[in-house]
């Protein structure tokens, strides 16, 4: 437990410097552009984020996953683990590019996008693919190097903030912001490869997609499943963002996607919590549920602390980061109802973590898709009813219901694996002839 906190702190000390510094760089971006132009801004975001959230592969869950496992005997379970990931990756660049030129030129259809905006998108959802990084997160979280993934991450927001100076002074337009986050990202990757090439060797004659399916049974359906998951997790709540924009505008795409970055920041320290407990998890299995149980009781008491601080500080936040023009239509409120929402998913996190690592990626891609889908169903209805609020207490309800699922799941495969565990011992105890007293 002592190692698992030490990694939360150094992943939170990252986190930590990024919220500052998104404050800067959001600031910037709204007051700059106002809010209609920041919601065609955070559409491009967005839908680049749609992208790689559907094409990538969680990477860093299989070098995790199969690179600890010593089971190969030669000492090659690492590399085999990350030539696999790398190839996923290639495969991930390929498919994005053809799944983005037909996000690209479909948006105009349903979305609040200028044309002379759509060159623009294309290529900042190229460059998100070329940036993708799980692969060399996963070989830093598997060696446990999580000070030097903070040092590395660390990039990203220096890059970000320093390129909205920039665009703030000399490009001030939506094209000038995007060309900031788009050197963001690729910095942050070129920074990542390089911690993770000075910590583990990289073979490419290793890269296949062929051996680890050889060796583990279950690869490709542990791989589909947590593709699909982690595409759930992020690229549903950018979906959710782009149809808030397609059912009520650029204005409140501006005004929404500034009052889910502040009140959702909790979602980024759920995948935090979940990023530093799946390597505690996989290497630790017997103690897995006690370890989960604790995390989830420490992420209910932060969720509710960050809950008041929302309260509290949610409107003078709002005030101060994107100015009067946001002021009213719901956002104080929804940002509340977001900020709820990224409570409920910082508790889930380590339940999520747990189905996991014990193979049940498929029950938690099921569990996470079905209030997902509600969500995006009821999404045009709620926001005919309370605009940017309704579309808050979508955001909540999914997320509750996804929680509730993961622990039901939970509760499910602790029955039948101490069921089966006392099964075998009394089967165990039925076969063995009693002992002759002397």
């Amino acid at each position: 437990m002592q190692r698992l906190f030490t990694n939360i702190g150094w992943l939170l000390g990252g986190r930590g410097i990024n919220a500052v510094l998104s404050l800067v760089y959001l600031a910037l971006a709204t007051r700059t552009l106002g809010l209609e132009m920041f919601g065609h801004f955070a559409a491009i975001v967005a839908i680049g984020l749609v992208v790689t959230g559907v094409a990538n592969f969680q990477t860093w869950q299989f070098i995790v996953r199969w690179g600890a496992k010593g089971t190969n005997g030669d000492g090659t379970a690492a590399s085999e683990a990350t030539g696999f990931a790398i190839a996923l990756d290639l495969l991930s660049v390929a498919m994005g590019i053809v799944f983005a030129g037909l996000m690209v030129w479909g948006a105009p259809y349903w979305l609040p996008l200028p044309a002379e905006l759509l060159p623009l998108t294309f290529g900042y959802c190229i460059v998100s693919l070329l940036s993708i990084r799980t692969t060399p997160m996963g070989l830093l979280r598997l060696r446990f190097k999580y000070a030097t993934a903070t040092a590395a991450e660390a990039v990203q927001p220096i890059v970000r903030t320093a390129g909205a100076i920039l665009a703030w002074l000399y490009m001030p337009t939506v094209t000038g912001f995007i060309l900031a986050y788009a050197a963001s990202e690729l910095a942050v990757a070129v920074a990542l490869w390089c911690a993770a090439a000075r910590n583990e060797r990289i073979d490419l004659s290793a890269l296949s997609l062929t051996r680890i399916p050889a060796r583990h049974k279950d690869a490709w359906r542990f791989v589909w499943s947590t593709n699909m998951s982690g595409s759930l997790t992020i690229a549903g709540k950018q979906i959710t963002l782009l149809l808030v924009g397609a059912f009520g505008g650029a204005a409140l795409l501006g005004g929404f996607r500034v009052a889910s970055q502040l009140g959702q920041a909790l979602v980024a320290l759920a995948q935090t919590i979940s990023k530093a407990i799946l390597p505690e998890l996989v290497h630790a299995r017997e103690d897995a549920l006690v370890i989960a149980r604790r995390m989830a009781n420490v992420a209910l008491i932060g969720g509710i602390l960050a809950v008041l601080v929302a309260v509290v500080f949610g409107r003078l936040g709002l005030d101060l980061i994107a100015g009067d023009e946001f002021r009213g239509r719901g956002f104080y409120w929804a940002l509340v109802i977001l900020s709820i929402a990224g409570a409920v998913e910082l508790v889930g996190a380590s339940l999520e973590s747990l189905l996991v690592s014990a193979g049940r990626a498929g029950t938690a891609f099921v569990v996470r898709a079905a209030p997902t889908l509600l969500g995006f169903g009821l999404l045009d209805l709620a926001i005919g009813w309370n605009g940017a609020l309704g579309a808050a207490f979508t955001v909540l309800g999914a997320s509750t219901l996804a929680v509730i699922g993961f622990y039901v799941a939970i509760l499910n495969f602790a029955e039948i694996r101490f069921k089966g565990s006392d099964d075998s011992k009394a089967k165990v105890s039925s076969e063995t002839p009693p002992t002759p007293n002397n």
